[in-house]
């Protein structure tokens, strides 16, 4: 994987350079961190502004929903016990994890795990995944991401 932008397919497909870059470290994230599957980010009303793989759509929408759901169940305890804002969400299941973090702006980073990886290590990726990427999200950023990621791959 190259540093350079200019050669990125994100690029390639006339995004902005913010939604360049913030797709680019998705992807990046992704693949180099140990035992991630996927991750998504989502905006805060539920829809997908950023997948890590484009050929598995219809998996990052059910992903969406079901991040979206999560959201609103850590609001409601959120708001019963005045818990604050939401830092990380983690599931843990037989076969892998789910983590929801937060990015900032209202948006969501989703990564689904394997349950080999070291949750430490996958945390603090998302840790400096979010610190790198959380601070370029904008409400004109997510719109210019959600029309990206609801084009059909080409």
């Amino acid at each position: 994987m190259t540093d350079d932008l200019t050669t990125d397919p994100a690029t390639a497909e006339g995004l902005g350079e913010s939604a360049a870059n913030f797709t680019w470290l998705l992807e990046r994230f992704a693949a180099e961190s140990a035992g991630v599957l996927d991750a998504i980010a989502v905006s805060s009303d539920g829809m997908l502004i950023a997948v890590s793989r484009r050929d598995g759509h219809a998996d990052s929408e059910r992903l969406g929903a079901v991040i979206s759901g999560m959201l609103s169940l850590a609001a409601g305890a959120s708001a019963n016990y005045g818990l604050g804002d939401l830092s990380r969400v983690i599931m843990d299941y037989l076969g892998g994890r789910l983590l929801v973090s937060a990015l900032g702006g209202g948006a969501v980073l989703g990564v689904v795990a394997s349950k080999e990886a070291k949750l430490a290590d996958v945390a603090y990726e998302m840790t400096l995944f979010t610190e790198r990427a959380g601070a370029v999200i904008s409400p004109e950023l997510i719109v210019e991401l959600q029309k990206r990621v609801s084009a059909p791959a080409g």
